[in-house]
């Protein structure tokens, strides 16, 4: 009998598109060689151009859906989206809480590519205070890290190592901060832990934008921390499948791009395509 590929668990929103949500994690999950499981925390109307409403699902909900699955099947990692209320994050936050060995992945959206809020003020105060401190890995884009350490007395952009030093002294492990919205001529992604830079990797950077990427990325990473690397060598690993999904992605509608996440299994012409890579700092 064959070994039973690992299950990871995903909160997220639905999207219709899936390009990005709970879909989108999904796909990724499967796609990576892990079996998805699947806790429903926000319906979404949206397409490739960006989000028109979200309804969240009652808590309680939240909740049974999860607990039905963890008393039925064991996990190897936890990756967190869209949480859809601040009663969703505090019942997340316990169900994490009776779960402290398996690693938790973060990705803390908090407006969606067009800029479409996703998260209010005491969400984004919950997540500081309830599911920061559990995750093991938090994956924010440059904005999203900002403005989770945003304080009332800041009156200039605080740095990059700043904001990942504060969201570790919350209790995070380790902060992977996405480089997507910098005005650099690369994309640079670095990798902070409690004893600072662990590394910096830079991808060519693409044309167009693209819906999903972050949820793709963070997806990638709980499969990979799921499948048994350490946590450096999982967000490298994490990263490279992210950029050439990316690479590789197709505009189906009249917004995004959408990450081709089965890339690897499509004959594509592109064959030359590769992604340029830093290392690790010495």
């Amino acid at each position: 009998m064959s070994a039973l590929p690992p299950t990871v668990l995903t909160f997220a929103g639905s999207d219709p598109t899936s390009g990005a949500g709970l879909q989108a994690d999904v796909l990724t999950l499967a796609s990576m060689g892990c079996h998805p499981l699947s806790v429903v925390t926000a319906l979404t109307v949206q397409d490739t151009r960006g989000v028109e409403d979200v309804m969240a699902i009652d808590s309680d909900w939240v909740n049974e859906q999860a607990r039905k699955l963890l008393e039925d099947m064991p996990v190897a990692a936890f990756k967190l989206g869209i949480l859809g209320s601040v009663e969703n994050v505090t019942v997340i936050a316990e169900i994490l809480a009776d779960y402290p060995e398996i690693p938790v992945i973060l990705d803390p959206v908090l407006s969606s590519g067009r800029g479409d809020p996703l998260a209010t003020e005491d969400m984004i105060t919950a997540l500081r205070e309830l599911i920061i401190p559990q995750s093991t890995v938090l994956t924010p884009n440059s904005l999203e890290v900002r403005r989770l350490t945003e304080q009332e007395d800041d009156r200039s952009e605080p740095p990059l190592e700043d904001c990942a030093a504060r969201l570790i002294d919350l209790g995070c492990e380790y902060v992977l901060v996405t480089g997507t919205h910098e005005n650099t001529p690369d994309v640079i992604n670095t990798l902070y832990g409690e004893s600072g830079l662990l590394r910096r990797d830079l991808w060519k950077r693409l044309p167009g934008t693209y819906h999903g990427s972050g949820c793709t990325l963070a997806s990638a990473l709980a499969a990979t921390l799921a499948n048994g690397l350490a946590v450096t060598d999982a967000v490298r690993e994490a990263q490279e499948y992210t950029w050439q999904a990316l690479a590789h992605g197709f505009r189906p509608g009249m917004g995004q791009h959408l990450p081709d996440r089965f890339f690897w299994a499509r004959a594509l012409g592109d064959a030359d395509a590769s992604p340029q890579r830093g290392q690790q700092p010495s």
